[in-house]
């Protein structure tokens, strides 16, 4: 017998349905009108992207694969982890000098191919000295593709679509990281880490061979007006410091940003208590709610002009990601809305900053001004370790998350003046 309230329910239900029906029609329509009149050529690097991400496993449990399978301290563990990003700045630097002279087709294979070659290193060394050189010298490859890759993007994309064309290779980064963690969570779980590297490195390979065969590869140019505008030193990045000041909050914000793969691993393992398989889940959560959620909100937002004020939300969203985690004490719900919280950051602020840095430089120094950006993230790499692992190794996890919060509203004010000076800088040129 049906019981009228249930009757009531079920009419309440329909009714709904019905009611809600039109919006989610306009709902599926944005979304898929998002991923329309995107270039072929951007959906290729947005494949390869996903093939090379789904193995990029290393850096999210590299510390824990140091401290528990080889007994590193959680300090040395993030001393060790330094070298990504000090072999990331190098790398990024020559990749930028390499793309503004020689075809970035090439240099994406070749970064790809050596860095998938290093990393299986990692299967037979052991000794804190020769861990250090391999994670070096992986990331020095591993960055050279990034300047090469964002000038690919730049140039098969179009200008009134190039921030979701970012998005978009960002999408499959993301969606890669979604299926990375999680897979590499478990397989590290009951095959051991190791299996970690040999996967990453046959997926950069994998991204590599996807290139080649698939991605056109654009004929080199001798263009003198290139050339004049490399031999003129007032173009330079280094002169722009309306652009230095941009890296500097950059770099802040990703030392923020990237204790989502530094320190909060271990804060999940060491105080929580949850194991490689639940960490991956939560790491994993991150990439698929950007591959969910980016893609329609840019679509919504990139006609418009004034990009800082989605920066500064986006840094806005650190301390309050960090404050949620604290007040959670361990608890599952707090991790998640965190990792909402920490993904919302990533959602607004980095295809807006990296929009910037494609759109500000003339043609010839793209190579120059995204190396810039890329060395930034390398920075923040060195960085993110040693600060976040050291102050949660000599201080505690609170302090630490008390510091980000404090730095992370530090950058977003930064943001705030920098708007106002690169709106005056627009005006004169007018």
């Amino acid at each position: 017998m049906i019981w009228p309230q249930e009757i009531e329910f079920q009419y309440f239900i329909l009714c709904g349905t019905y009611l809600c029906k039109p919006k989610m029609i306009r709902l599926l329509l944005l979304y898929k009108n998002s991923f329309s009149n995107i270039q072929k050529n951007i959906w290729v690097l947005a494949v390869a992207m996903f093939i090379n991400r789904s193995g990029s496993m290393v850096l999210l449990f590299t510390s824990l694969y140091l401290t528990k399978s080889l007994g590193f301290s959680i300090s040395q563990a993030g001393l060790i982890l330094s070298f990504y990003g000090i072999g990331g700045v190098l790398g990024s630097y020559a990749g930028g000098w390499l793309t503004d002279r020689r075809n970035f087709f090439d240099i994406m294979l070749f970064a790809l191919t050596l860095s998938g070659l290093l990393i299986l290193l990692m299967l037979l060394v052991t000794t804190p000295i020769m861990i250090c050189f391999v994670i070096f010298v992986h990331a020095f490859c591993a960055d050279m593709f990034r300047p090469a890759n964002a000038k690919a993007i730049a140039a098969y994309s179009e200008v009134s679509n190039r921030t979701r064309s970012v998005s978009l290779v960002r999408l499959a980064v993301n969606l890669g990281f979604s299926v990375g963690p999680a897979v590499g969570g478990f397989i590290a779980l009951y095959f051991g880490y190791k299996w970690l590297f040999a996967i990453d490195g046959l997926t950069s390979i994998g991204a590599a061979i996807m290139l080649y065969f698939y991605l056109p590869r654009q004929a080199d140019k001798l263009d003198h007006g290139i050339s004049k505008v490399l031999e003129d030193k007032s173009s330079s990045a280094y002169r722009d410091v309306t652009y230095l000041t941009f890296i500097f909050l950059v770099t802040i914000f990703g030392i923020c940003f990237f204790q989502l793969f530094a320190s909060v691993p271990q804060y999940f393992s060491t105080v929580c208590h949850y194991n490689e398989g639940i960490i991956g889940l939560l790491l994993a959560l991150n990439g698929l709610l950007v591959v969910i959620i980016e893609m329609p909100f840019i679509s919504l937002l990139e006609k418009k002009e004034k990009i800082f004020p989605f920066i500064v939300i986006g840094l806005l969203c650190i301390p309050i990601s960090f404050l949620i985690l604290k007040l959670g004490e361990g608890l599952m719900l707090w991790a998640i809305i965190y990792t909402f919280m920490i993904t919302l950051s990533e959602i607004f602020a980095m295809p807006f900053m990296m929009n910037y840095s494609l759109s500000r430089p003339h043609q010839a120094r793209q190579g120059q001004y995204s190396a810039l950006y890329s060395m930034s993230f390398g920075i923040a790499n060195i960085v993110a370790p040693i600060f976040g692992l050291g102050i949660a190794g000599r201080y505690g996890f609170n302090t630490l998350f008390f510091s980000i919060m404090a730095l992370s509203s530090f950058a977003a004010l930064g943001f705030m003046l920098l708007s106002k000076r690169d709106r005056r800088e627009q005006m004169q040129r007018q």
